[in-house]
């Protein structure tokens, strides 16, 4: 496993740090650089609400100058939140020791007093949620050979969670708006704050269920039972929102067209594939490819889950190195499947508009449930607005 070149176990950047709550919780971590708060709010002019990028129910997001002259995204987590104490935590000790260029880069974390606060990199293009799916309030081009790029880039990274790290990591938590994009539009996972750790010789890790409907695989959502091919189920979905460019939900559309997945299979039923491919590109694309992406994408989302391939397979037959075999393509796990079957004990449930690509470090777009339940109404992800309903449960 690779490490930050630049990071040397948890380097203290301030002598007058206090100790913290936290400590024991990150004694085993390595490769985290602690951060001074006073260094923080130099960075962001005071947490200047003219620096803020991004705000949800766990805090808010700065953009920031460090001492160092690198621009960062400063997360700044609620003192009132303990699922944000969950996520901060889980966030350091799963991203700390991995690097990917798919990836996120942690800088490191701050910790003093109340204040909790994760130091990322900053990406300057946002997320497919604000962009893509953003209802085309974004000067972005998405370009078909773009879309290529991010969709198997997406993929590298998944494989490499998956595969190479040890122990193995499931994200939990795919979806646009944890896909960030640099300057070159180079996509880069985000927010860890779900992830679980595979432990040797486990197939999957049971765990109450946490992500954003839409995405979630039907086992995980009824049994929460966390596996890599949940993520794969999650990844399916992606694939085929950046080939359409619509999001998975839209209740506006017509009732047959509201859920973009069983769409999918309606038009593969009649070979129709190619209608699905969003009309902005005028007819630019390729069409074999773009077909054989949404074929790929209906593989990934099988209701088995055991018929779904592996990422490192995923990547082959995206790169062409592998064909797509049409005859293991089964019926996917349909969210409306599923609909109908009730929250226990949760809240009253919220909209919440996400208004920034920098929901990742927020999570403000996930859900926390039960594990034998799903609630009722999925997210409302229309062409001009990107909104999803929130739980403030702990998991």
């Amino acid at each position: 496993m690779t490490c930050f070149p630049s990071l040397f176990c948890r380097k203290h950047r301030s002598s007058t740090r206090q100790p913290s709550e936290f400590d024991d919780e990150l004694s085993g971590v390595k490769n985290v650089t602690l951060f001074s708060y006073k260094e923080l709010r130099i960075a962001t002019d005071d947490f200047s609400p003219v620096n803020k990028i991004g705000e949800g129910g766990f805090g808010s997001v700065y953009k920031g100058r460090l001492r160092s002259g690198k621009m960062a995204a400063i997360k700044v987590l609620s003192s009132e939140s303990k699922q944000g104490v969950k996520e901060f935590l889980t966030e350091i000790k799963v991203i700390s020791d991995v690097e990917h260029g798919n990836l996120v880069k942690l800088y490191g974390c701050c910790i003093e007093d109340d204040h909790r606060i994760l130091i990322y990199n900053y990406l300057e293009n946002n997320s497919l949620a604000q962009t893509l799916l953003g209802g085309g309030h974004s000067s972005i081009q998405f370009s078909w050979r773009t879309r290529t790029k991010i969709c198997i880039g997406v993929a590298k990274g998944l494989a490499y969670l998956h595969e190479q790290v040890k122990p193995h990591i499931i994200h939990r938590d795919i979806k646009a708006s944890n896909i960030l994009l640099d300057k070159d539009l180079t996509p880069k996972i985000s927010d860890f704050g779900l992830a679980k750790l595979i432990p040797p010789n486990m197939t999957h890790v049971s765990t109450r269920v946490a992500g954003t409907i839409g995405y979630l695989a039907p086992e995980y959502a009824i049994r929460g039972q966390a596996t890599r091919k949940s993520d794969v189920y999650s990844y399916g979905v992606l694939l085929i929102e950046i080939v359409t460019g619509r999001c998975n939900t839209n209740t506006r559309l017509p009732i047959d067209e509201q859920y973009l997945l069983e769409r999918t299979w309606q038009l593969y039923e009649r070979k129709e594939l190619i209608l699905l491919v969003d009309t902005s590109l005028d007819g630019d694309f390729d069409a074999e490819q773009a077909c054989r992406f949404l074929k790929i994408g209906l593989l990934c989302t099988q209701d088995a889950l055991k018929l779904r391939p592996s990422m490192s397979t995923i990547l082959k037959m995206l790169t062409g190195q592998m064909e797509v075999d049409d005859n293991k393509i089964t019926k996917p796990g349909l969210i409306s499947d599923f609909m109908d079957v009730k929250v226990k004990n949760a809240p009253k449930p919220r909209p919440e508009q996400i208004n920034t690509a920098y929901d990742y470090v927020l999570s403000s777009g996930s859900q926390y449930l039960d594990n034998s339940t799903i609630p009722s109404t999925s997210s409302s992800q229309g062409t001009t607005t990107f909104t999803t309903v929130a739980y403030d449960q702990s998991i």
